[in-house]
């Protein structure tokens, strides 16, 4: 019997390929990438990344057991020390100011993927919680380990390259992915449309945060 996240992956999986075809994505693999696109993608990601922890924590609170509770909220604290962490290390490495850092606004695709992942947090289950979390831990696992020999020769590159093709990182993913087939098992068919939904909906999203990065993305109107 296909497990429920191997279904989920075959629907998306013309969008996976358009992740791991981006140029963004081949750009830190070769090291050709703008490092000013990767500078306005690190800012982008920390203010999404501040927003996933939270979901994370919202999605320990809908547990129905105290085991699932305790590492939905140690995913969350992850979040905060490994990847902020990493991302506080690169924000020094690439000359972000304070102030830039206090005058941040988030670009239109980054707040519309963390506003669909507090719709889906706002009434949704912890299967549908997972379900839309999920692109993004599966996506950067597959990732780094598509870009796991790739030498860009700028330290950067390779330092984002390691942490995401880092075996803690695959431990992370397969637990997300156990816990959602085992959660499945016990969805009615209503529920799993739903995941379905989100979880397409967030890869489309990873897909577009790429584009966002890769162009600079800014809102239609300047002021």
């Amino acid at each position: 019997m296909k497990k429920f996240t191997e279904e989920l992956k075959k629907q998306a999986e013309p969008i996976w390929q358009a992740n791991f075809e981006h140029p963004f994505i081949k750009g830190i693999a070769n090291g050709n990438l703008a490092l000013e696109s990767f500078r306005y993608y690190v800012l982008q990601d920390s203010y999404y990344l501040s927003h996933f922890a939270r979901i994370q924590a919202i999605g320990a609170s809908r547990a129905d057991d105290l085991f699932t509770t305790s590492r939905m909220a140690t995913h969350s604290l992850g979040t905060y020390e490994a990847e902020l962490g990493l991302h506080e290390t690169f924000l020094k490495q690439l000359g972000v100011t304070k102030q830039e850092i206090a005058e941040f606004i988030p670009s239109p695709t980054a707040y519309a993927y963390t506003s669909h992942l507090y719709r889906v947090a706002a009434s949704g289950s912890l299967s549908e919680i997972i379900a839309a979390i999920l692109p993004c831990y599966w996506i950067y696992h597959e990732i780094g380990q598509l870009l796991k020999e790739s030498t860009p020769n700028v330290q950067i590159y390779q330092e984002w390259i390691n942490a995401y093709g880092g075996d803690w990182f695959s431990e992370l993913v397969n637990e997300q992915l156990n816990r959602l087939n085992v959660l499945a098992l016990e969805s009615p068919e209503s529920e799993k449309e739903k995941m379905k939904q989100h979880f397409i909906i967030s890869s489309q999203y990873e897909f577009m945060f790429w584009d966002m990065a890769y162009n600079q993305e800014k809102w239609p109107v300047a002021l």
